[in-house]
């Protein structure tokens, strides 16, 4: 790991949130889904338990149609730093009729995830979700607190939350409740892109430029793959392009790019005019997409 020992604010904060954590939680978990926000966090948690091993598992909720590139880099992370991964599948809640596939136009197994999620959190008796969400991403995110409450059915209400006075964290919940938890909650696109920088972090693949088959609807260029719904009249293009945030290929868009180094791409997010969950094509469903699956458990 480079520059262990040097300041910086904002990861200085992250590491204390997530000792905060340890600290006070009996069975906490890190959703880690391959992305750079939670890869972000699994090198912070390195920095904060350092020279011992992250003292929690991750978890990834595995829809079935991710990007092979980010499956990869999941298994390969995971290896090579002796990590616990926790896995379960969308498809085995679809398989159990808990959820039912989506068909059409939109159809995209993103918001199939949350019933995964809370099953899992049940089954583990998982008491805090760490994850990568930050306010600046969507205004849902921004009304978020770095401990968030969910109830005993893991629904979020965002108008019953607990202050948190300068740096004290409240951790305290009641039998049945969990918490989520945002470290990077005050971070930006472009800090996080810069610690990537800085820490010389290995990411997968597809965050930078790339030729790839894609056909475009809705002013976003989608993924061309068996995963994902295409009319006939929609035509395929190879093009190149990368991808500013991933979730799995039916939900998240490319962008037209030629950043090929972690410099092109910060270069490009800092004269960008577009926010970075313009490329979510699940956020286009409605004005309150967000923030009605934050509603019922979504991460």
């Amino acid at each position: 790991m480079s520059n262990l020992f040097l300041p910086n604010p904002k990861e200085a904060e992250s590491i204390h949130i997530l000792r905060e954590v340890a600290a006070q939680f009996e069975r906490p978990v890190l959703l880690f889904s391959g992305g750079k926000d939670s890869i972000t966090l699994v090198r912070l948690a390195q920095k904060a338990f350092y020279p011992a091993k992250i003292p929690f598992p991750l978890l990834h909720v595995d829809t079935g149609h991710n990007f092979p590139e980010t499956i990869e880099f999941r298994d390969k992370l995971v290896a090579e730093l002796g990590l616990e991964l926790i896995v379960r599948n969308v498809q085995d809640s679809i398989d159990q009729g808990k959820v039912r596939e989506e068909r059409g136009r939109y159809a995209s197994r993103n918001t199939l995830q949350t019933t995964t999620l809370l099953d899992a959190i049940e089954e583990f008796k998982f008491d805090a979700c760490i994850g990568g969400a930050r306010r600046d991403e969507e205004k849902a995110r921004a009304k978020e607190r770095v401990f968030s409450v969910r109830d005993d059915f893991g629904q979020w209400d965002e108008k019953n939350q607990r202050p948190e006075l300068f740096d004290m964290l409240n951790g305290k919940i009641h039998v049945g409740q969990n918490v989520r938890v945002f470290p990077i909650s005050n971070w930006t696109e472009l800090d996080v892109w810069e610690y990537i920088k800085t820490e010389k972090i290995e990411i997968p693949s597809i965050y930078f430029a790339h030729k790839r088959e894609v056909f475009f609807r809705d002013g976003m260029i989608w993924t061309a793959n068996e995963h994902v719904y295409r009319e006939q009249t929609e035509l395929v293009e190879e093009k190149m392009v990368r991808f500013r945030t991933v979730g799995d290929m039916t939900c998240t868009a490319a962008v037209l790019s030629e950043a090929v180094t972690l410099d092109d791409v910060v270069a490009e997010i800092r004269d960008s005019t577009i926010s970075e969950r313009g490329a979510r094509i699940d956020d286009k469903r409605s004005e309150a997409a967000m923030e009605t699956r934050k509603k019922v458990g979504y991460f």
